[in-house]
């Protein structure tokens, strides 16, 4: 039969790759993923995987299939058909594969007639994005964002929720993508390690649940680990009302968090060249400040 899976993209408040402590906030941006089941006499079971569009077949859809498929129990004698839809900037901080990777586990998932639940996907996802040598964690966190509402915090380490985040649902997300790729994040772990304490500080300020000043924080560390300099990009959008910015990711997509009214006046104060654009957060209902995601 069928299965339809669905993720969405994330926004970073912590990220993992200094301490194992990652924290994110999902965005309504999604990835979609369909999934067909086919006899074949040929044998290989869901490791026999066909992917639409071809350039879609990246190294990440086709580790999150074949685990996916192992943990679900195809027969053996089946052809697994992909269908990936993204249109989430890839290699630009904004959790593209993990948001992928959770689509792909999700569909395979309910193709082969299983349901597995949110933190179920997200782990998968995490080992799937370590096959494919894309995270050096995992990205539990951004993973797992991308399938709940609002906010967690992780650790990535044991691939466990630590706690939700309680962001406030009259915030929108408004985004800076420049054209530029990062690169893969194990090229860069040893960046992050050189400010421990700082990084400590941020992932501290996350699970006591100031998301804004862990975002603070961690882009701080951020931008010196990666170059960036967007100082006054800041304090442009400060000034034209965002609560709380930062570097998602690696970058080097920058994202401000405002109040809906003030969101106009925060996109214009963003850079002119690159991708400018408003997202809604995934909130849904308020979430539980309580241990547990």
């Amino acid at each position: 039969m069928p299965g339809l899976g669905s993720a969405r993209a994330a926004i970073s408040v912590v990220n993992a790759l200094p301490l194992g402590i990652g924290s994110a906030v999902g965005i309504d941006w999604p990835a979609r993923t369909r999934a067909y089941l086919a006899p074949t006499s040929r044998g290989g079971g869901p490791d026999r995987t066909s992917v639409e569009p071809a350039a879609s077949a990246t190294p990440i859809v086709r580790a999150a299939a074949r685990l996916a498929g192992a943990r679900y129990g195809g027969s053996g004698n089946e052809h697994l058909h992909l269908v990936v839809r993204s249109t989430i900037p890839v290699a630009r901080g904004l959790k593209s594969s993990s948001a992928i990777g959770s689509s792909v586990v999700l569909a395979t998932a309910r193709a082969l007639g299983s349901e597995p639940g949110p933190e179920e996907v997200a782990r998968l996802s995490a080992e799937a994005g370590r096959a494919a040598a894309v995270s050096a964690t995992g990205a539990f966190d951004d993973a797992l964002a991308g399938l709940v509402p609002g906010g967690v915090v992780t650790d990535n380490r044991t691939r466990r929720a630590l706690r939700r985040l309680d962001v406030p649902v009259e915030l929108v997300a408004a985004l800076w993508v420049p054209h530029r790729r990062h690169p893969r994040s194990p090229l860069v772990r040893e960046r992050f390690r050189r400010e421990p304490a700082l990084a400590r500080r941020a992932a501290d300020a996350a699970l006591a649940g100031d998301w804004a000043r862990a975002m603070e924080l961690n882009t701080g560390l951020v931008e010196r680990a990666m170059g960036y300099r967007y100082g006054q990009i800041h304090e442009r959008v400060r000034a034209a009302g965002a609560i709380a910015s930062g570097v998602s990711g690696l970058g080097p997509a920058f994202v401000a968090l405002a109040p809906r009214e003030r969101i106009p006046a925060v996109v214009r104060a963003l850079p002119g060249t690159g991708r400018r654009r408003s997202v809604a957060l995934f909130l849904g209902p308020r979430a539980s400040t309580e241990d547990g995601a």
